[in-house]
C-alpha cells in the first residue's frame, strides 16, 4: 500500500523502530539529574557509538602523544535509557546527543563530535597542522565526514539494519550514496597515507569510526552487501588506523556492546584499562 502523508504529521512512537524511545520531536530535558564530575579537567559524557568513539580516540591519542593534561573522565550516557535528556546533560548539549564535553579548567562546554575534536586539537596544538593550507585540508575532510556520516548512520544504517520493515527504495537510495562516499575516500587514499596527507589527524579520527568500521564489517553487517572489499585503499587505511594502540583503547571507552574484555563502561584513569586485555601493538610515529 502506498503511503499518503497526513496533512499534519504527528509523532507515533509505535512506528519508530528500534530507536523509538531514544528520539522525540521536542527538545529540552525530561527529568532533573545532575551530571557526575570526576577529578580531571576534561569531563566527557558519551557512549561508544561511532560519534562517541571519535572523541575517546582523540583523548587517548593525545595522552599517548605525551599530553598529560588530556587525562579525562568518561561517563557513560546510556541513550537507550534516555540519560541524554537529563537536565544536566541538556545544560551541556541542548541537542541531547552524545558526545558532550565540559572543560572544567575553562568553563567551556563543547557539543557535536567534530567541534570537540577541533576544540581539543586547538587546545593541545596536536593532530592538526599549523600550516594554513594543510590545516584547511584537514578541515575539508573533517567537515566532509560530519556531513556524510548522516547518510551512513541515519540513512543507510537505519533502513538497512534497524527499520522495522525493509523497503527497497530508501535502502537503494542510501546504499548508492554510501558507495559514492566510499569511492570518494578510496580515490583520495590512493594518493595519500591518511585522509589529509602523510600525518594522522582529527580527520582520520572522525572518519575511521564510521567508514573504517564499515569496511571492517563492524557496523550494520553490510560489508558483503556494499562490496566493501573492492575499496582497497579505504581498507588499507582502516587496517592501519584500527591497529593504533590509542585507537584500540578509545574504542573500548563507554562501549556497551561486545565482549567484556573489549569494553570499559566508564574511564577515569589510564589504569582502568588494566582490568581488560593487554594491548600488544607497536605505537606508530605520529
Amino acid at each position: 500500500m502506498t503511503y499518503a502523508p497526513p496533512k499534519v504529521w504527528t509523532w507515533d512512537t509505535e512506528n519508530g523502530g528500534k530507536f523509538a524511545n531514544t528520539n522525540r520531536p521536542t527538545s529540552g530535558s525530561t527529568h532533573d539529574e545532575e551530571l557526575p564530575v570526576g577529578k580531571h579537567p576534561l569531563q566527557l559524557y558519551s557512549q561508544g557509538t561511532p560519534n562517541g568513539v571519535k572523541v575517546t580516540v582523540m583523548l587517548e591519542e593525545l595522552i599517548a602523544a605525551g599530553h598529560a593534561d588530556a587525562e579525562y573522565d568518561a561517563w557513560l550516557i546510556d541513550i537507550g535509557k534516555g540519560m541524554q535528556f537529563s537536565s544536566g546533560f541538556v545544560d551541556i548539549n541542548p541537542n541531547s546527543k552524545i558526545p558532550a564535553l565540559y572543560d572544567t579548567s575553562t568553563g567551556i562546554r563543547v557539543f557535536e563530535s567534530g567541534a570537540i575534536l577541533l576544540y581539543l586539537a586547538e587546545k593541545f596544538k596536536a593532530f592538526i597542522p599549523k600550516d594554513h593550507a594543510e590545516r584547511t585540508e584537514v578541515l575539508n575532510w573533517l567537515f566532509w565526514l560530519q556531513g556524510s556520516a548522516a547518510y551512513l548512520g541515519g540513512g543507510f544504517g537505519h533502513f538497512y539494519a534497524y527499520a522495522p520493515e525493509k523497503f527497497e527504495y530508501p535502502i537503494n537510495r542510501y546504499a548508492m550514496e554510501v558507495k559514492r562516499q566510499l569511492d570518494v575516500l578510496d580515490q583520495n587514499l590512493a594518493k595519500r597515507r591518511f585522509l589529509a596527507g602523510d600525518c594522522f589527524t582529527i580527520a582520520d579520527m572522525a572518519t575511521a569510526p564510521w567508514y573504517g568500521a564499515l569496511v571492517k564489517g563492524i557496523v550494520y553487517n553490510a560489508a558483503n552487501f556494499l562490496d566493501v572489499s573492492s575499496y582497497k585503499n579505504v581498507t588499507r587505511w582502516a587496517n592501519e588506523v584500527f591497529a593504533r594502540p590509542a585507537f584500540i583503547r578509545g574504542r573500548m571507552v563507554n562501549r556497551t556492546h561486545g565482549p567484556d574484555d573489549e569494553k570499559l563502561l566508564e574511564r577515569h584513569d589510564a589504569s582502568d584499562f588494566d582490568s581488560l586485555r593487554t594491548i600488544q601493538a607497536i605505537e606508530p610515529t605520529v
